[in-house]
């Protein structure tokens, strides 16, 4: 390619404008190969469709674009001539393109990360991350099961150094008041631009726009994924989210949509069983064919025979919800019932509140607590977050004492680390309650050696680890009814959250919040197969109504063993909101409905009741008494019985 010479007095800001046109070239190309990379994740997106969210994201790769570049613009806009220099020239070029390398890593690492989290990677990844110990292993787990990414990458790199060597710069022979007069001016309206570029005009009225504003371009709130790019979203959510008091309820009125104190509707007494939770990772329900039994006509057999066998003898429910995409949503929503809204509540400004905690409130009441991890020790921050929980004792890979069993990436397998437990509550003096969290059905979606070819391997890498999951937990279950705590237990099994799809009926938002949630008391008679709706804020309520505790206490949940069922459901990915009550599903943006659909009679999402006025204000008014309930006791402190 012959090169372009830049002559002039503005060659600089020719050279910007230029530099400038061809990033938003490679993060269209960019979002295109998001699109195809996912398309099986957004079904109702034609390339026809395509057209206005691609020059919708065009507004967002400005933004992204100028704020990663602000250093090298402020370099080759500054009205000086030693800007010419070839040392200086040399480390603009340097900088360009390693900081725009990073802005392209960014999204093509969202290409893979998307399917498990269904958003775009925000300013949280930072913090999720933080305590991990194998982040060099996972990173080169990632490059070899993404290896395609990297030659992505390689080729967007070359074309960013093939800009610089085409792009040649020329020292203007202009001086005096002709050359200064001319940077000045051109750096002041570079200053302007920028100012506008970033907020996303110049009117007074213009707020900077965020990820919320993608909703412009979109018919559902999912696809505004396509019009965002990873390096926006992440440098937009990088400030906390705060959350701001809100008023739509009196108290009174409050009180009666959506109460929040739970008192005992029992005078027998307390009983005082066994709790352990079995939370499983990346289990999401479309895995498990005894909940999908109107899959394929009946055909379909899921991957968890042992799971499909245990929910014959349990409580389950067929519309089960996670209250987030993470693992780090997961814990706070099972163990204290606190749902995450906006990020992580973890991660959040209000994590330091004092919330009511199953564990707390069973302590009090004489049971010993304790949680399993076969982890590092303080990964995912679960180590912190369960001791602010209440739970006296952790037990992770250190406790484990054996690396034989290490899967080299995560932790222990799950085979031996629950055994380890089984070993450890034939220990601990009852009552107990402890809490186990899997990992092996993990990314890099690999199973012990011995096990290799035992499980079906299925159209998902994930099918694999999680058959093998499922017969970690067998063995546990065989060695835990050997036990003389065995039929003195009640047992939930969970799902963290749902994870990458296959089947055509959960790839869209419902799809990806589906989870398995599953009570198994062998020492009595719970049993049924229910399609009430449930979600993971509900297990503390339920597991506190079973067994019959007598004092009142704080819940944003619901019993899911009532017989009521004007409770409602609700998550939140991103900032924006899903409900679910009855059989309708709504999507919103904390202010007004977006979509609504019937999910008994419309499960592909086809038909967008949003025009019944009726329907969405019901809706609408119940979930801002959520709205208005969570941002209160959030904002005060309020998450405790008084």
């Amino acid at each position: 390619m012959k090169e372009v010479r830049l002559k002039g007095v503005l060659n600089t800001f020719f050279l910007l404008a230029i530099q400038f046109a061809g990033l938003l070239v490679i993060y269209a190309l960019l979002r295109y190969g998001f699109f195809l990379h996912n398309r099986s994740l957004f079904p109702g997106v034609t390339h026809h469709d395509l057209w206005p969210i691609m020059l919708g994201g065009v507004k967002f790769d400005i933004v992204a674009i100028l704020y990663i570049n602000v250093l090298y613009i402020l370099l080759q806009s500054i009205p000086f001539r030693f800007k010419y220099g070839e040392k200086y020239q040399s480390v603009a070029r340097w900088l360009f393109i390693s900081t725009n390398a990073l802005g392209i890593a960014l999204n093509l690492v969202d290409y893979a990360y998307y399917p498990f989290t269904l958003k775009r990677t925000t300013g949280t990844v930072l913090s999720q991350f933080a305590n991990e110990e194998n982040m060099a292993q996972l990173s080169i787990d990632f490059s070899l099961d993404y290896w395609y990414l990297l030659i992505g990458l390689g080729v967007f790199l070359f074309l960013l150094s093939k800009i610089c060597k085409w792009l040649v710069l020329e020292r203007t022979q202009h001086k005096g008041w002709l050359y200064y007069s001319g940077q000045t001016s051109a750096f002041f309206l570079t200053i302007f631009l920028f100012i506008g570029g970033v907020r996303g005009g110049w009117a007074h009225s213009t707020r900077p726009i965020t990820l919320s504003n993608a909703g412009d371009y979109v018919k559902n709130s999912e696809e505004m994924n396509i019009v965002l790019n990873t390096p926006f979203s992440i440098i937009r959510t990088l400030k906390a989210v705060k959350l701001e008091e809100v008023e739509y309820f009196t108290p009174e009125e409050l009180d009666q949509r959506y109460p929040v104190i739970h008192y005992p509707t029992d005078t027998g007494e307390f009983r005082k069983l066994n709790v352990v939770f079995l939370i499983l990772e990346s289990f999401g329900k479309e895995h498990i064919g005894a909940l999908n039994k109107d899959i394929q006509e009946g055909a379909y057999r899921g991957y968890t025979p042992f799971l499909d066998s245990l929910i014959g003898q349990s409580y389950a429910f067929t519309r089960g919800f996670a209250n987030g995409r993470k693992s780090i949503d997961a814990l706070p929503s099972i163990l204290t019932g606190i749902p995450s809204v906006g990020e992580p509540y973890v991660l959040s400004i209000y994590s330091s509140n004092r919330p009511t905690s199953l564990a707390k409130l069973l302590a009090d009441e004489g049971y010993e607590t304790a949680f399993f991890h076969g982890a590092p020790n303080g990964s995912m921050g679960f180590s912190a977050f369960t001791q602010l929980a209440g739970v006296k004792r952790y037990y992770g890979k250190k406790e484990y004492k054996n690396d034989a069993d290490y899967d080299g990436i995560w932790g222990i397998w799950d085979e031996p680390f629950l055994q380890f437990m089984a070993d450890k509550l034939d220990e601990m003096p009852q009552p107990f309650f402890a809490s186990f969290f899997s990992l092996s059905s993990h990314h890099p979606f690999k199973v012990p050696e011995k096990y290799k070819g035992k499980f079906p391997a299925g159209p998902l890498p994930v099918h694999e680890p999680v058959g093998y999951t499922d017969y970690a937990l067998k063995q546990f279950f065989v060695r835990a009814s050997k036990t003389e705590w065995y039929r003195n237990t009640l047992f939930v099994l969970v799902a963290d959250h749902a994870t990458v799809t296959h089947l055509p009926e959960y790839q869209n938002t419902p799809g990806g919040f589906a989870i398995p949630i599953i009570f198994y008391y062998p020492g009595g008679d719970l049993k049924g197969l229910s399609d009430k709706l449930v979600q993971q804020i509900d297990i503390m309520p339920t597991v506190l109504n079973f067994l019959n505790y007598q004092k009142p206490y704080f819940a944003f949940g619901f019993d899911a063993f009532s017989h009521r069922r004007d409770n409602f459901v609700v998550n939140n990915n991103g900032g924006d909101y899903n409900f679910f009550q009855d059989d309708y599903y709504m999507t919103h943006d904390g202010q007004k409905p977006t979509a609504i659909y019937d999910l008994r009679n419309d499960r592909f999402l086809e038909n967008n009741l949003i025009s019944d006025q009726k329907l969405a204000d019901t809706l609408d008014q119940k979930l801002k008494a959520f709205i208005q309930r969570y941002n209160y006791a959030m904002i005060y402190n309020d998450l405790v019985a008084k």
